[in-house]
């Protein structure tokens, strides 16, 4: 990487990593769901570590769930800064910015069951 001002710069770049290091660390002090989201991503990446299932759809999984997290705190940012009044189109935008952060949730809760289950089911006698 170069260290002048350019795209490459690595200065540039530690720069904005450091920045988005700021956003991760405030989503995580002021959202409880992210931290409950971080548990579990913890939790899944162990297990499936244990049981020798695969890894990468439940890393895959928990990254898009924490990501929408922090859109999803942006989002309500932004819109608690443009209006303190309520607008039917500031619900709007919150509520489908939660939402995706739901959906995305359910898929992994649903990944999970399929990645993890067997293995699970296997270790407790109740599949072969």
């Amino acid at each position: 990487m170069r260290s002048d001002g350019s795209a490459l710069s690595l200065r540039r770049w530690l720069r904005s990593a450091g920045f988005a290091w700021a956003g991760i660390k405030h989503t995580y002090r002021t959202q409880a769901n992210f931290r409950i989201e971080v548990g579990a991503a913890v939790v899944a990446s162990a297990l499936a570590l244990a049981l020798h299932a695969p890894l990468a759809p439940i890393l895959l999984c928990c990254a898009l769930v924490l990501s929408l997290e922090l859109v999803n705190t942006a989002v309500e940012a932004i819109v608690d800064h443009a209006t303190s009044d309520f607008h039917e189109l500031a619900r709007i935008a919150k509520d489908a910015a939660a939402a995706a952060v739901l959906v995305a949730s359910i898929g992994a809760l649903l990944v999970g069951l399929v990645v993890l289950g067997p293995p699970l089911l296997k270790l407790v006698g109740l599949w072969r």
